[in-house]
């Protein structure tokens, strides 16, 4: 008779500076209970994603689900809602949790920091683990950095934004830490759970402890049993450090199409533990772009620069988010612009702060509580909107919005879109695609590229765009046929007009691109295959516990 075997988390990777406060023994037991007891339900939670991408490349359509009209109905229940320091998020800063980066977002004076360890951060060992001693530092006062020129870094503000930590998607995984589950099979840990755990783990109780929480944003869900899973793991690690339950506060990036139907769902899954729901954009275009790129040319969309919020598919998400968080007492957060200023161009620093101030105007005109920028040079501009609608006002749930009326086809409606694509437009996504994935293989997740800020989510918009170009024989509107040889003869170009070095990636970016973009079959997130090509390096194991 066979006896389970006892659990563990592995560590296969080599140990860093400061990173065996993080790795502790105690810390990878928390971890190995939450594979424990989650590890299997996250891989029933996948499985249901890929049945859903084929039905729907199968033809059928999205819609509000008839089962849980009940909830949608009920205009009774109402969310945790904000935690302690969350009540004003008019200004948010979004941003990689590298030692500079993480002085530079607490010294902002924004009002809260989105410490991301999920698109603006490359998952190298070296960030992931790196990032959480960071975080662990930054809410203990004892932050600092002194860069290779010298310049040190301290925070110097009498206030700091409240952290707000995003952890990488349920679809992630974490090569450099090993699960081994009672039947002895080990494979890679959950990159959320680790991601969580580790943050949750060490810094719950200081963060309580100066008035603040837990908080969390939620990347990439698909629908509301991905948000129940997460609830019950908040639930099940509240409880594990004797912490009250609803501590934890999290808000909901709606960054899925599918995300879009159920986002009262996902708010009642989470209720006790909801804070709110972002309106994450340039996912959101991208998750379109995946699930209906085998749907026709009806689905294609034109050159990135032409997708603006006000086109009506984007509208009536917006809309539909707005007034879904404020019927429940959450707040609705905006998305990032990617304009970003340019100290040496003037001109350039000008036209973005006057883009990012419409833009934010147009949020804070619809109903939005707060939105995200992504340098502190803007956070200025934004608030200025902000404030002209809040006034001393921290929100204004209050209002409503009983005039919106979202169909289901209105989330798809892709009427006014002209589907034009420009020779200029294959260039930039060929060219954004490529450059963003070598700063990401060099450990750089955020990159200021033709002055904007791009992140993982704008270059799988690029190289899904590509794709689907491609298989639906677009023709760009100088007559160029968008086929596989000319979108190779493209990068081609590209590559030859770069700077090169013996430091960089640009080799191995080509590949990826070629990999994610050109051939038949689409990888479902670009970071999965370059992850495991490009970014693991193991080492034999150096730590483990047993559970």
């Amino acid at each position: 008779m066979s006896h389970p075997r006892p659990t563990k988390i592995t560590v296969h990777a080599e140990l860093q500076e400061h990173f065996d406060e993080i790795l502790t023994p105690e810390a990878l037991h928390f971890l190995t209970r939450l594979h424990d007891q989650f590890a299997g339900r996250r891989q029933e939670r996948l499985n249901e994603r890929m049945l859903q991408r084929k039905s729907i490349e199968n033809g059928r359509n999205l819609r509000f689900l008839p089962e849980t009209a009940p909830i949608r109905e009920d205009a009774t229940w109402q969310v945790a809602g904000a935690g302690p320091g969350l009540e004003d998020r008019r200004v948010e800063i979004t941003g990689p949790t590298d030692r500079k980066m993480t002085i530079n977002a607490l010294n902002s004076g924004a009002k809260a920091w989105l410490a991301d360890l999920e698109d603006a951060t490359s998952p190298t060992w070296s960030n992931v683990i790196g990032g959480q001693v960071s975080l662990f530092d930054a809410i203990r006062g004892r932050i600092d950095y002194t860069s290779d020129d010298g310049k040190e870094y301290r925070v110097t503000a009498s206030e700091t934004p409240t952290i707000v930590m995003r952890p990488r998607g349920w679809h992630l995984v974490e090569k450099h830490l090993g699960y081994t589950d009672r039947a002895g099979s080990t494979r890679a840990a959950s990159a959320s759970l680790v991601d969580f755990g580790l943050y949750f783990f060490h810094n719950a109780q200081a963060l309580i402890d100066g008035g603040r929480g837990p908080y969390f944003y939620l990347p990439k869900l698909e629908n509301h049993l991905e948000a129940r899973l997460w609830d019950d793991v908040f639930t099940f690690s509240e409880n594990a450090l004797g912490i009250p339950h609803g501590t934890i506060r999290a808000t909901v990036l709606i960054e899925t199409i599918s995300a879009a139907f159920e986002m009262d769902e996902i708010l009642f899954e989470l209720k006790d533990h909801a804070a709110g729901l972002n309106a994450g954009r340039w996912d959101y275009i991208f998750s379109l772009i995946k699930n209906f790129r085998d749907r026709g040319r009806s689905f294609v969309l034109p050159d990135r620069s032409e997708i603006t919020m006000t086109v009506p598919f984007m509208r009536a998400y917006t809309e539909l988010l707005v007034q879904t968080c404020h019927k429940r007492g959450a707040h609705a957060i905006g998305g990032m612009s990617a304009f970003i200023p340019n100290r040496r161009d003037p001109e350039v620093t000008a036209s973005a702060l006057e883009k990012v101030a419409a833009d934010k105007r147009r949020e804070a005109g619809d109903g939005f509580d707060g939105t995200w920028v992504a340098h502190p040079g803007l956070i200025e501009a934004a608030r200025s909107e902000f404030d002209a609608v809040l006034g001393d006002r921290p929100n204004q749930v209050s209002r409503q919005r009983p005039e919106v009326s979202v169909t289901a086809a209105s989330l798809v409606d892709l009427s006014g879109i002209t589907h034009e694509v420009t020779d200029a437009g294959v260039r930039s996504n060929v060219s954004v695609a490529l450059r963003y994935i070598e700063s990401w293989l060099r450990g750089v997740g955020a990159a200021a590229i033709d002055n904007l800020m791009e992140d993982a989510a704008t270059a799988e918009i690029s190289r899904s765009q590509l794709w689907q170009w491609i298989r639906q024989g677009i023709v760009t509107t100088s007559g160029t046929p968008i086929t596989r040889s000319y979108v190779e003869g493209v990068l081609h170009d590209v590559m030859r007009s770069m700077d090169r070095s013996l430091a960089d990636r640009f080799d191995d970016a080509e590949n990826i691109v070629r990999m994610v973009a050109l051939e038949d079959d689409f990888p479902t997130f670009l970071t999965i295959p370059a992850y495991a090509h490009y970014l693991v390096d193991t080492a034999p194991a150096r730590e483990e516990v047993a559970a």
